[in-house]
């Protein structure tokens, strides 16, 4: 079948529901209705055309060797081809010189931007601002689109609690409620309600699932997960996006209880398709399928092609394993060529989705649409909102009679290094630096500029002296600390997530100059920074911050812009207290009458720290909550008023609160509601987000937040792994981080 035979059939289906919209972001014509022409042409497939579908490869321009390949029909997707011109020519390899003209899908991971970026996935939780998070994806959909690129790996939606994992970096944190919300949104930004325009991308929900929880925040590692806890904490945010329309999702690296995802029929077909009724696209992760044999799960990787294939995993990324050992293993009758039809049809739709059999080529005229001002735009109001005030003594924002200004640190001016991970098509030269933006905004005689450090791991102590002997001139020091890029993301983990290099010491060295330090953290994590913290007049925490990330910090720092971000985990004192999280259970001894290390007399009793659960050298509890982020004004909140003090298994429940702005300038707060089932026949956690809303008030204003609780809020997985609302004494807070806040109470009855 040729592109004109191809194309006919795609237009009389168009045609039927021409108009119609999808609120599943889908397609504009519905899913269902492609079935027709999938089966006609699946039906016109040979057993190497269907298997070729199923492989990705990563694009290597025009070789003879690929376009054979795509002429054979023996590619299904290609990574990493972002010319437009080497796109359309692979595309008409596809469309015009293969037998079928089925249209290949280019796809790239484009996480947190494509040229423009924003803010890594982590800063963009921190503005607990779905808007803005959709908004960022829509500027990378439009960018990326424009070049060809129609499918993202992103969103991560991996719960992940413990700061030593690289990929933290990528997801929206620890809270499966917070990442449910904006995986929700990030996936509306990339494909809209109707994903065949040509500016869309496909979304990816991964890792499914539990890679967050990986042992020792070490990546690939992994994971023994009870499954409450999976169905509670892990899951949601997939569910959310399988219910989003999310166009496909992706396997993750580890094993669950000891089985690989990519082997797991429970995980792929039982709960994904069956039970949540998705029907798109499962990928691999990079070489996945090819690691179930050093995972100790296949003996090889014609074992490995046969595992998968039967689990429900449709396209092979870089395994190699589908287009090697597919056509054996089911001419020798190992794998039914039922189930390969299986894995095509969900290929073939995504294609459908995309539009591409109608359009499959990018349109040269409008090619590389980057850097708009309204992208550029939208970057830095990320940004800003991603900012997160940790302590402030009062010197934020900056007083205007401050004459010098010395700006320090390995971050002041890393154009590289502020972008953070994943921006393989981050061209640094468009990114403005901290030292940038504030010369620009105070002028240069009045900034001293002095790095010290000149990256984040450098131990330069010849460096450290001549920065704090020029930051003693100034009358306030900036200090930019925290992470390159390069040491968080996929395969950065770090078992000491403290400040690297020597920026400690430097800091010390410019407090030692008895001028007042405001340090500014750009990092892929939560470092640990107790010390930082005090020795500080204030910490502003922006994580990396992207394009327009200087900017957005000298708006910060100079009051033009009040900080509104709110930490989207918690912040370890040490890190031998990870993982830690605030939706801990209680513990049969919670912490009280901490006794610390050096308090502990000589030869003191083994029951003198009065036995409960707290670290003798770390105490209990966070650094900073989850929630938590100041402000350069004050809000307070009134009493929780409830509509009910009773409610059904299947009632509902509303929770009020007045919050007033009580300082003198304009504010966003970011009102957060949590609940807590006091006893259950499984235990549950001392607190649970469950809703917020991001409000914005004028100084004196006063607005009423309200938020409606149904019984199904409440529920949670049993031992008998059925989602239940049990009867039952609730706490119930409206505050301002996770451990703030008068609780009230209701019954469910």
């Amino acid at each position: 079948m040729k592109k004109a035979q191809l194309f006919a059939l795609a237009a009389a289906s168009a045609i039927t529901l021409a108009g119609v919209s999808c609120s599943d972001g889908s397609n504009s014509t519905k899913a269902s209705d492609y079935d027709k022409e999938i089966e006609s042409l699946l039906s016109q497939m040979t057993l190497d055309e269907k298997i070729g579908q199923l492989n990705q490869r990563t694009g290597v321009g025009l070789t003879d060797e690929m376009t054979g390949a795509i002429r054979a029909g023996s590619v299904g997707s290609l990574l990493n081809e972002v010319d437009p011109e080497t796109v359309n020519a692979l595309q008409r390899e596809a469309v015009e010189n293969s037998r079928l003209g089925i249209p290949l899908i280019f796809s790239r991971d484009v996480v947190h931007g494509f040229k423009t970026i924003y803010p890594i996935p982590l800063g963009q939780a921190a503005t607990w601002n779905p808007a803005l998070v959709e908004e960022g994806a829509r500027v990378a959909a439009d960018e990326a689109s424009s070049v060809g690129i129609r499918w993202t790996f992103s969103p991560m939606l991996d719960v992940a609690r413990d700061s030593r994992w690289g990929r933290i970096a990528e997801g929206f944190g620890e809270d499966p409620y917070l990442t449910s919300v904006l995986g929700e949104a990030m996936i509306r930004g990339y494909q809209t309600d109707d994903l065949s325009r040509p500016n869309t991308m496909a979304a990816c929900a991964k890792h499914f699932a539990a890679y967050g929880f990986s042992e020792n925040g070490k990546d690939y590692n992994s994971v023994w997960m009870p499954e409450s806890r999976l169905r509670d904490v892990v899951l949601p945010p997939f569910k959310k996006a399988a219910e989003s329309g999310a166009a496909t999702f992706m396997c993750s690296f580890n094993e669950i209880n000891d089985v690989p995802t990519n082997a797991s029929s429970y995980l792929l077909r039982d709960i994904l398709r069956d039970e949540w009724g998705w029907n798109g696209m499962m990928v691999s992760d990079w070489g996945s399928i090819m690691q179930m044999v050093p995972q100790g799960h296949c003996t090889d990787l014609r074992h490995a092609a046969a595992v998968a294939s039967k689990a429900g995993v449709d396209m092979d990324m870089e395994s190699y394993a589908y287009i090697q050992h597919l056509k054996d293993l089911v001419e020798k009758g190992e794998v039914s060529e039922k189930t390969i039809d299986g894995l095509v049809r969900n290929v073939l739709r995504l294609k459908y989705r995309l539009g591409l059999f109608d359009n499959p080529y990018v349109d040269l005229d409008s090619a590389r649409r980057f850097y708009t001002e309204a992208n550029l735009d939208g970057a830095r109001r990320a940004a800003e909102e991603s900012a997160v005030l940790l302590t402030n003594n009062g010197i934020l924002p900056l007083k205007e009679n401050v004459r010098r200004i010395a700006v320090t640190g390995p971050l002041m001016d890393a154009k590289h290094d502020q972008n953070g991970t994943w921006c393989f098509d981050m061209e640094k030269e468009h990114t403005v630096t901290a030292l940038e933006a504030l010369t620009e905004m105070y002028g240069k005689d009045r900034i001293i500029a002095a790095p010290g450090l000149t990256y984040s791991r450098s131990t330069d102590a010849a460096g450290i002296r001549r920065a704090a002997a020029e930051a003693a001139k100034a009358d306030v020091i900036l200090f930019f600390a925290g992470e390159e890029a390069v040491l968080s993301g996929e395969a950065h983990c770090r078992a000491d997530i403290s400040l690297p290099g020597a920026q400690t010491e430097m800091l010390r060295a410019l407090k030692a100059t008895g001028k007042p330090v405001v340090t500014v953290i750009m990092a892929g994590r939560a470092l640990t920074i107790p010390e930082e913290s005090k020795l500080s007049d204030a910490v502003l925490y922006v994580f990396h911050p992207g394009t327009m990330g200087g900017p957005a910090i000298a708006n910060l720092l100079s009051g033009k812009v009040n900080p509104s971000g709110r930490l989207p985990l918690t912040m370890p004192r040490m890190t031998g207290q990870l993982p830690l999280y605030y939706a801990h259970n209680n513990t049969g001894r919670p912490a009280s009458g901490i006794v610390l290390i050096d308090s502990l007399e000589l030869e003191a009793d083994q029951t003198s720290t009065g036995c409960t659960s707290f670290y003798l050298d770390a105490g209990d509890g966070p650094l900073f909550p989850f929630g938590h982020g100041l402000s350069y004004t004050t809000f307070k909140y009134g009493p929780v008023e409830l509509s009910a003090t009773e409610i059904a298994p299947d009632g509902s429940i509303t929770a009020s609160c007045e919050i007033t702005n009580t300082g003198e300038r304009e504010g966003s707060e970011v009102a957060q509601l949590y609940v807590r089932d006091l006893v259950g026949s499984m235990v549950r956690p001392v607190r649970e987000l469950k809703a917020f809303e991001k409000i914005t008030l004028a100084p004196g204003e006063s607005r009423k937040v309200s938020f409606t609780l149904d019984g199904a809020d409440l529920a949670y997985t049993n031992a008998e792994n059925k989602k239940i609302t049990e009867p039952g004494e609730f706490r119930l807070w409206i505050s301002p981080d996770s451990q703030a806040g008068e609780a009230v109470s209701f019954t469910v009855k």
